[in-house]
């Protein structure tokens, strides 16, 4: 004989299911702990607020192309830089560009005379806003010991393109060039969209 077990009467389940939802309700009636703590965690979490200017100049910084112009003997110094060593591609400027059109920084350095210096100016043009140039070395900041003696020389680059950081020295150091480019990451950091000084 088989024993058929005793089913729940209908009456029972509908108590036993208004029990859970009594206790359901009961749980979600009481306070929270500490509601403050918990909101504030959460939006941490979730909300960033910051101004336009300080995202797109962080952008901006993170992601310097740069094109070089007449390295000459700086070059050592700034292939160094972009060596495993110094490795300026943790800054985001890991590629040097061969056309100024994809450039937004423009690495000055070597002795521009004269006839070459349609050519730089013509390069910078080029370039898309917004852009910087970084002046490498002595002869890249005043034309360096060729300037005095040379008629053909020009004294710096910042008299054919404006020039957004000097970086001195004979040749400078790889870590002067990138102190260099962290100035620089700093001056397009407090650039503004309102006022157009980028």
């Amino acid at each position: 004989m088989e024993i058929v077990p005793e089913r729940p009467s209908l009456i029972e389940l509908d108590r036993h299911e208004g029990q859970v939802i009594e206790d359901m309700k009961a749980a979600s009636n009481r306070p929270l702990s500490d509601p403050v703590a918990w909101l504030e965690e959460d939006i941490e979490r979730n909300i960033l607020l910051t101004t336009v200017d300080a995202m797109i100049n962080w952008a901006r910084g993170s992601s310097v192309w740069p094109a070089m112009f007449a390295p000459a003997c700086c070059a050592f110094e700034m292939i160094a830089m972009a060596a495993s060593r110094f490795d300026v591609s943790r800054f985001g400027m890991e590629i040097f560009r061969a056309s100024p059109r994809q450039a937004d920084l423009m690495i000055t350095a070597g002795t521009l005379t004269w006839k070459m210096a349609p050519n730089v100016k013509r390069i910078y043009d080029q370039m898309a806003e917004p852009k910087w140039v970084l002046a490498m070395g002595s002869c890249g900041v005043s034309g360096g010991i060729f300037a005095s003696s040379s008629y053909a020389v020009v004294p710096g680059y910042n008299r054919i393109i404006p020039v957004d950081v000097y970086v001195p020295g004979c040749p400078p150091r790889p870590e002067a060039l990138l102190y260099g480019i962290r100035m620089l990451h700093q001056k397009i950091a407090k650039g503004s969209l309102a006022r157009h000084d980028n």
